[in-house]
């Protein structure tokens, strides 16, 4: 197995959801770095023995939220840190697609392999993203429902999430989108930032900034366009490079594919989906 080699250093696992953790466990016991997909595990309690495995072997895993690593939702971070929006209100995304023919019979169709549907798929980066930006949330609503698909996992999962500091985060999954959406909304005291299309089927990639003007009104506009190939996961592979020549912890870690995943199992619980293995 690669991740026995002893001339691997760093293992990549991207597979069906129901192998992660199990994969993940392996190469870090091994002594390998690891770089996860989304969403690392079914479930967070298959992260508990990776988080200790990975403690003891003074290895780091980075879990492969890339949408982190999107052209426009970097700009949006920086605008954020550099305070052009002041203190975050609320988050509204929506993500989705319509699926294709035969999508009922694919893996992530399949609860044993999959841990979920939509909501574990798409809606995971749409949680990522509003902790990325809010931090945690200590109240989590939302409902999972098979609306379209033929199939014993969720087509659709909608979210309502707050903070401590009851900021919210409105979240929407679908696999019955039809035309593929991207769209990331945050709302500031004083600006608020727009995300629309991820490239390719969803679209240029786009971000506008509105900054609020002292004698409100309409707002000062600005755009920027990121038409070139997705470079997401280049630039996550080459930070999480970087991470391990510093020894730095991951920006997107175990501890976040924990807290996403927690929030997930709570909607599932909610809306009586008891589909996953």
């Amino acid at each position: 197995m690669a991740v026995e080699r002893r001339d691997v250093d760093i293992v990549i696992v991207s597979t069906t959801h129901d192998a992660l953790a199990e994969i993940t466990l392996a190469a870090v016991c091994a002594g390998k770095h690891v770089l996860v997909e989304k969403p690392a595990a079914r479930r967070a309690a298959e992260l508990a023995p990776v988080i200790a495995a990975a403690k003891h072997a003074q290895v780091l895993v980075r879990v492969g939220f890339n949408h982190r690593y999107h052209a426009a939702c970097r700009k949006a971070r920086e605008l954020f840190e550099a305070g052009a929006l002041g203190e975050l209100m609320y988050i509204r995304g929506r993500y989705g697609h319509g699926g294709r023919l035969g999508y009922a019979q694919e893996w992530r169709a399949n609860p044993e392999q999959a841990g979920g549907g939509e909501l574990i798929d798409q809606g995971i980066h749409l949680i990522d993203l509003a902790r990325w930006f809010l931090g945690d949330f200590v109240e989590v609503q939302g409902f999972a429902h098979t609306y379209y698909w033929d199939m014993p996992v969720e087509d659709n999962g909608f979210m309502l999430l707050k903070t401590a500091q009851q900021q919210v985060a409105f979240l929407h999954a679908s696999w019955t989108e039809w035309k593929n959406l991207f769209s990331f909304e945050i709302f500031g005291r004083v600006g608020k930032i727009d995300i629309n299309g991820l490239g390719g089927s969803y679209g240029v990639e786009r971000l506008t900034y509105y900054q609020m003007l002292p004698q409100m009104g309409l707002p000062e506009t600005t755009v920027w366009e990121f038409p070139t190939a997705d470079d997401s996961w280049e630039t996550e592979t080459a930070e999480f490079l970087e991470d391990i020549r510093l020894q730095r912890r991951p920006a997107a870690g175990l501890s976040d594919a924990v807290a996403a995943l927690e929030i997930v199992e709570k909607i599932y619980r909610g809306s009586g989906y008891d589909h996953r293995a």
